[in-house]
């Protein structure tokens, strides 16, 4: 069996393959990897989100229409709590590209971010300087992208990026992370063929209650829930949803992709789809337990 663990995009990764990869194998995952970040990344100076930033332009990428597309429906299922330029928000908040974690003043995202970007399969082009931040859905766009790459190795794959985690083959148990206590479990769930993506705001938190889910037309974290999980066939999908599940209207768009899912609010209560296969623990004892020997997102 092989495993390979590694630091990309600010967060730990974890891929386990049948056999150990090839040196040309890792090359093209962390070459596929670094084109992505050069891209997305607010946090480069080097990036073409961060040129967007500053003067407009085109940006072109072969995930711009894919992940605009997307965009679109999160912002319409959530009224616009969901919003690609929610960039400026976050650095106002001090989640910036230095991470000063030194907050501003909340600053709203703008409302009609669809008239001030369009974009293509492979471009995305504005008139105008528009910091895009793709943290709902761009690191599961990434698993995708590197499960892509691995699809020639043989036997099962699971990629584990920070708890977005893509599977191909054979099921592999996964515990949800109790969000205020690391060593528990609220669940477990199996997943085969398939994704699991995770968001909690006891993630890149800061400061006096500040984290980095933010409600778009308010430039403030969100307060009510305090974690969510999304199962999907691809780790994109999961990721959105698992964003999405933070604001109203998630559920009924989960409905719409087919998208398994939990959540859980900042008290406690846990609320799940219908038929969602995740085993959900009712005790503390049981939470306690079920950590042991499963992944923890």
């Amino acid at each position: 069996m092989g495993q390979w663990r590694f630091e990309a995009i600010g967060t730990g990764w974890e891929i386990e393959t049948g056999a150990p990869l090839t040196a040309d194998v890792r090359a093209a995952v962390t070459a596929e990897i670094e084109r992505f970040d050069r891209t997305w990344s607010r946090f480069r100076e080097d990036s073409d989100v961060t040129r967007l930033g500053r003067s407009g332009g085109r940006l072109p990428s072969p995930d711009a229409g894919p992940m605009l597309d997307a965009y679109r429906e999160l912002d319409a299922a959530t009224v616009g709590a969901v919003n690609p330029l929610v960039g400026d928000s976050l650095v106002a908040l001090g989640y910036d590209a230095t991470y000063s974690l030194q907050a501003g003043d909340p600053h709203p995202a703008p409302d009609s971010w669809t008239s001030r970007l369009t974009w293509s399969a492979g471009a995305i082009d504005a008139p105008a300087p528009a910091l895009l931040d793709v943290g709902a859905l761009g690191k599961g766009r990434l698993v995708d992208r590197v499960m892509a790459v691995l699809a020639d190795t043989p036997g099962d794959v699971v990629v584990d990026a920070g708890g977005d985690i893509r599977v191909r083959g054979a099921g592999v148990r996964i515990a949800l992370e109790h969000p205020f206590d690391a060593r528990k479990a609220i669940g477990v769930v199996e997943v085969s063929d398939g994704a699991l993506c995770a968001s909690a705001i006891n993630r890149r938190a800061w400061g006096d209650g500040l984290h980095h889910v933010l409600d778009a037309r308010t430039g403030r974290p969100v307060r009510t829930w305090a974690a969510t999980w999304a199962l999907a066939p691809e780790a994109m999908t999961a990721d959105a949803v698992a964003t999405a599940l933070f604001f109203d209207g998630a559920p009924e768009l989960a409905t719409r992709w087919g998208v398994e899912w939990v959540r859980m609010t900042t008290d406690g209560r846990v609320q799940r789809s219908p038929g969602c296969r995740a085993e959900l623990f009712t005790a503390a004892r049981d939470a306690a337990a079920g950590t042991g020997g499963d992944r923890t997102p």
